[in-house]
């Protein structure tokens, strides 16, 4: 799922990636929101606000958007300059150190929250949208830019394509395809939904201690993926002996 890269990976490792993290990305966008009032796992909504308070002479308003634009800016900018340091120095870490990152970035939010988070409410989104941006960034260089968990609209809008075709491309390698493509749209945006389901519903009763749940479908990510792909090694090694 996180290991697979290249010539080896195949629909299914972007299914379990996609699914894994688009639940976690609705878990964060819905506890942005109902912690902060922001929406934490895009960007294009801020660009609006930004340009209203630009509008309505409202600067502080307009410079705060601006800087969730570039958290998320920053999140993408570190995750992979994380992967291609970590590429060159320990090589088989190099999926699993954005992964720890977010992990720790949920951490300091729900250490920050602890205090207060009418107090805080714009160093929450900044961190949010920061580990949002490191996952999108993450999780498109490790799937080459097939799956997108952070944000819906450019999924609909595949999606609507896709299901177009599947009318016109009657091949039975294009409708596999394309048959693929599907589910894999279907499941981000269940995920996500889902995500966002269980999150709104934990947060009305453990706050912003409900990331802590993301945390853990992180570490259970990461582990299953390492512990599979050891498996998948050790069985190819057995069968060439």
């Amino acid at each position: 799922m996180f290991r697979h890269r290249g010539r080896s990976r195949r629909m299914i490792h972007n299914l379990k990636l996609a699914s894994l993290l688009s639940f976690v990305a609705g878990i964060v966008n819905v506890t942005g929101f109902f912690a902060v009032q922001v929406l934490t796992t895009n960007v294009t909504g801020h660009f609006a606000y930004f340009a209203e308070g630009m509008a309505r002479k409202n600067f502080t308003s307009a410079w705060y958007f601006l800087a969730y634009v570039l958290a998320f800016l920053a999140g993408a900018f570190i995750s992979n300059f994380t992967v291609e340091v970590t590429e060159r120095v320990a090589k088989r870490y190099v999926n699993a150190a954005p992964v720890f990152a977010e992990i720790a970035l949920l951490l300091i939010v729900i250490l920050v929250g602890a205090r207060g988070v009418q107090q805080d409410q714009h160093l929450i989104a900044l961190l949010l949208l920061f580990a949002m941006g490191l996952q999108n960034a993450m999780v498109t260089r490790i799937s080459n830019a097939v799956v997108r968990t952070t944000h819906l609209t450019g999924l609909f809008t595949d999606l609507g394509i896709e299901l177009s075709q599947l009318f016109f491309y009657r091949k039975e390698e294009q409708q596999r395809k394309l048959t693929a493509s599907v589910k894999l749209r279907f499941a981000v945006i269940g995920f996500f939904f889902l995500g966002c389901i269980i999150g709104g519903m934990g947060y009305m009763k453990y706050h912003i201690e409900i990331l802590y749940l993301a945390i853990f479908v992180l570490f259970i990510g990461i582990i299953y993926s390492n512990v599979r792909y050891r498996y998948l090694l050790l069985r190819k090694s057995i069968g060439d002996h």
